[in-house]
């Protein structure tokens, strides 16, 4: 009798030290304890050290506040245009209610991937295929608007909703592909012209410049010729003119005359030599040449006067 009653005052010390122990709360950061004392809620435990009553006051939930991310499992959708696809993606969330997050729902992180799962099903609905694709934002962003309502109750917050994939019927994937290839070789073609285009215009304008600097060059060059005729024509007559006054003053001196008929005579004599092989008409008395020069009036020549005198 004795061993039973020791054996019961045993088993009772060793549950108050067991309710001792776990009276003694030490709670980690990025943590919350919920703490009901006779079964009502009583408190929320924060981080550090805690002391609770045995027997009385009891941790039923331990939230973690950190965020974290939820996989939504894959899914069949049908878009508007009635093609079916497979859609996943990733919640993120985290709890910034531990009471509610604790005695709003029985699993908030069910329920969140439940609810993800009807909006983006209700979304895609609502979207062709080819905007399915190109509105992911949209759909992300119903989800997150859709589960911050419900948070609120919930007692979680919602940062962000990403899909992973959203995979069609491969009957589909082969027309996408082959509607890319015809895409790429539609563009690829429109370069090509593009391009042969701008090198035939190059080409045109490379032609035109080249006429044009050769016609501008033909043009100085016959310019500068001209100039250069004026400018020999101007210094024939300017030398023409100052040898006639040459002349004209070595033939007022004395003896100017008789030399000049003697060079004349000379040059005579020279020009009749180079007519041995030639074919021409000359006068019956071409070998008298004296009087050809006797008959030349040098005095008139230089005193006639000249056409700005008159």
């Amino acid at each position: 009798m004795d061993l039973f009653v020791m054996a019961i005052w045993a088993a009772i010390f060793l549950l108050l030290i067991v309710q001792l122990f776990q009276s003694i709360r030490l709670v980690s950061t990025q943590s919350a304890h919920i703490v009901e004392r006779l079964g009502r809620y009583h408190k929320t435990l924060d981080a550090g050290f805690h002391a609770l009553i045995p027997f009385i006051d009891k941790v039923t939930f331990v939230q973690d506040l950190r965020e974290e991310a939820i996989d939504v499992p894959p899914q069949d959708c049908f878009t508007g245009d009635e093609v079916k696809v497979v859609v996943d993606g990733v919640i993120y969330m985290s709890v910034w209610d531990p009471v509610k997050a604790s005695y709003g729902i029985v699993e908030y992180r069910n329920a969140a991937v439940q609810l993800a799962k009807t909006t983006t099903r209700s979304v895609i609905g609502t979207l062709d295929l080819d905007r399915t694709f190109e509105e992911r934002d949209v759909i992300s962003a119903k989800v997150v608007e859709v589960l911050d309502q419900a948070g609120k109750a919930w007692g979680i917050r919602v940062h962000r909703y990403e899909i992973k994939n959203i995979t069609p019927p491969s009957t589909v994937r082969n027309a996408m592909e082959k509607q890319v290839s015809a895409e790429r070789e539609r563009r690829a073609i429109m370069a090509t012209s593009e391009g042969d285009k701008q090198s035939r215009i190059n080409r045109s304008e490379g032609l035109k410049a080249e006429l044009i600097n050769i016609s501008e060059g033909e043009k100085q060059r016959r310019i500068n010729e001209a100039q250069g005729y004026a400018q020999e024509i101007l210094s024939i007559s300017a030398a023409t003119a100052e040898s006639i006054e040459k002349v004209a003053e070595v033939v007022n001196r004395p003896g100017g005359s008789a030399a000049l008929k003697l060079q004349l005579s000379e040059r005579y004599i020279e020009a009749i030599k180079g007519l041995q092989d030639a074919r021409v008409i000359l006068p019956a008395n071409i070998v008298d040449y004296r009087a050809w020069l006797g008959n030349l009036d040098l005095g008139s020549l230089v005193d006639r006067p000249s056409e700005g005198e008159r």
